[in-house]
């Protein structure tokens, strides 16, 4: 699982990353800026994604928009934001890496100049827009919004969604955009990763050219969270569907901490796939449920553990939950079986493996090389990561169920059809209501 790469820092912060593979005349970018929605603050949230759009918009030798003169060069890009970080790609022809090169760095150093009141403006009803069709109008599409504001309290980096509040966007103007810019998008706070059919010390030669006069940037420090309280909450979600969904889900570990990749085993072992306890009783035996699904979302500061499933019909979330509730507790006594663990790490290998097949994009060698760059300070903890799986014990899963999934830190989610409160796992429970 090694990656072969050489990495330098440049005078103003900039980390590069190279990788050379000679398989096909292609060359990949990709730019980590360690920014996202978790160093927003309440009142101003969405800007980090907002910035994701304007950064399409275009720049101050680049006005016109980044998509047409890299796909004229047979480019395929685009980008996205988390909570914790924002990037964007290119793929192109080897003989296309300048322009690709040339126009990160415009944006990274220059994009302030382009940045106009108009765009601004547009970009932001694009982005409204997109919460509006990706979300309010997408059955369920908000119960993701409902489990961050529950699980987090509000002065909590992960309680505002990551695309954010309406009243905030629009409340927000293009010079509160050109502040959360300049703190946070500069070579200081960024990585740029390049793997492909390229000449290592050539890519470097460039980079420093292109790169090399950005203003470092102030040092972003990171956000301390506040705690995350332990204590049992139900809430309800009306919405338009026409099957109550029941979603249960606990605070957990960050990524990268003790137990994350022992809960990321955990939910598979219950909840994905036809082989998983959940799927064998909720769906083929007992057919209590038509979905299912169960993961550790790992993020920076903190993560969540959550399983979903939408009841039949003619069923209730309170026989979901029962059955539910019942096998993790079977599984807080007794752990995962020999033959769990070994489906379990073969999984993980697999998806290891399948990350490193393309050079980039979303995943692929220049984005893996980032995500470990950013997040744990070296691109070089590929078997690191993957040994966090196959070196994981059947004890070690069960200890770490045991210390995270416990009752008593608990929130239960009922999504039910508008009016229909009486199907909720606790009908009296609070009724949650989207911001617009």
């Amino acid at each position: 699982m090694r990656v072969p790469f050489a990495k330098r820092t440049l005078g103003n912060g900039l980390d590069v990353i190279v990788h050379e593979s000679r398989e096909a005349p292609l060359a990949a970018v990709s730019v980590w800026y360690h920014v996202g929605s978790k160093n927003e603050r309440p009142g101003r949230t969405g800007l980090a994604h907002l910035f994701e759009h304007l950064m399409f918009e275009g720049s101050a030798h680049q006005p016109h928009g980044y998509f047409e003169p890299l796909q004229e060069a047979g480019a395929a890009l685009n980008g996205s934001t988390s909570t914790d970080r924002t990037n964007y790609w290119e793929v192109v022809p080897t003989d296309a890496l300048r322009l690709a090169l040339w126009m990160e760095a415009d944006r990274m150093g220059w994009l302030l100049p382009a940045l106009s009141e108009e765009r601004f403006q547009n970009q932001r009803e694009v982005v409204l827009n997109e919460r509006r069709q990706s979300y309010e109008n997408r059955p369920y599409g908000l119960a993701q919004f409902a489990l961050l504001e529950g699980l987090y309290p509000p002065d909590h980096p992960y309680h505002w969604p990551t695309i954010g509040h309406p009243e905030d966007l629009r409340a927000a103007g293009v010079d509160d955009a050109r502040a959360f810019f300049g703190r946070f998008y500069h070579p200081g706070n960024a990585s740029l990763a390049i793997a492909g059919d390229v000449d290592t010390e050539s890519v470097f030669a460039v980079v420093e050219e292109l790169f090399g006069e950005i203003a470092a940037g102030a040092d972003v420090e990171p956000p301390a969270p506040a705690a995350v309280a332990a204590t049992r909450r139900d809430f309800i979600l009306e919405d338009r569907v026409e099957l109550p969904r029941l979603y249960l889900a606990w605070p957990s570990p960050p990524l990268f901490a003790d137990g994350d990749a022992e809960l990321d085993l955990t939910a598979d072992i219950l909840g994905n796939g036809r082989t998983s306890r959940l799927y064998r009783r909720l769906i083929h035996d007992t057919r209590l449920a038509t979905e299912l699904a169960a993961a550790q979302t790992s993020r920076e500061l903190a993560g969540t553990f959550q399983v979903l499933a939408t009841a039949a019909p003619g069923h209730t979330l309170g026989e979901l939950a029962a059955a539910i509730i019942e096998e993790v507790e079977r599984f807080l006594e007794s752990g995962p079986t020999d033959a769990e663990m070994a489906r379990g790490r073969a999984q993980a290998e697999s998806a290891f493996v399948f990350r490193t097949q393309t050079l980039g994009g979303f995943g692929g060698k220049a984005d893996q090389l980032n995500a470990y760059n950013v997040y744990r300070g070296t691109p070089d903890y590929f078997d690191a990561d993957l040994g966090r799986y196959l070196h994981a014990a059947p004890a070690m899963l069960r200890d770490a169920a045991r210390e995270w999934l416990v009752p008593e830190a608990m929130l239960t989610l009922s999504v039910v059809p508008s009016g229909r409160r009486d199907l909720a796992l606790a009908p009296d429970a609070p009724v949650w209501v989207a911001r617009s």
